[in-house]
């Protein structure tokens, strides 16, 4: 089976961090792009960050950028996004997923979310002023 298991998100304070993980089992990272998105209430799906250990390559959503920073530990097959400076407007259920296609590069264009193959079935972060 393959699965996908979101932890880390909960409740903080606005300049707090969090620190997200993605575990993975049934399938490996090392040859994916892995990716995070977020929805809040009310708002489209919105892609956050993806990285690609085949290209050694990170890529953020302008929202985010400085603030978070997305890394892989991939003998534990799993992928953190480490989130500072947290703003109430990153409240959302935060979510992962795998894109299993070749070659394994990462996109948050508006329409990369129909690529990833997995998805994890999200933790809450909020955010409170």
């Amino acid at each position: 089976e393959v699965q996908l298991v979101e932890s880390g998100g909960g409740l903080v304070q606005a300049g707090g961090s969090l620190r997200l993980s993605c575990a993975a089992s049934g399938l490996t990272f090392d040859d994916s792009a892995v990716g995070w998105f977020r929805q809040a209430p009310g708002k489209e799906r919105e892609g956050v960050s993806c990285i690609s250990k085949t290209y050694d390559s990170t890529i953020y959503a302008d929202a985010v950028k400085d603030r978070f920073t997305i890394s892989g530990d991939y003998a534990k097959n799993t992928v953190y996004l480490q989130m500072n400076d947290l703003r109430p407007e990153d409240t959302a259920v935060y979510y992962c997923a795998v894109d299993l296609r070749l070659p394994p590069t990462c996109d948050l264009s508006p329409s990369s979310a129909i690529g990833f193959d997995y998805w994890g079935q999200g933790t809450q972060v909020t955010v409170s002023s």
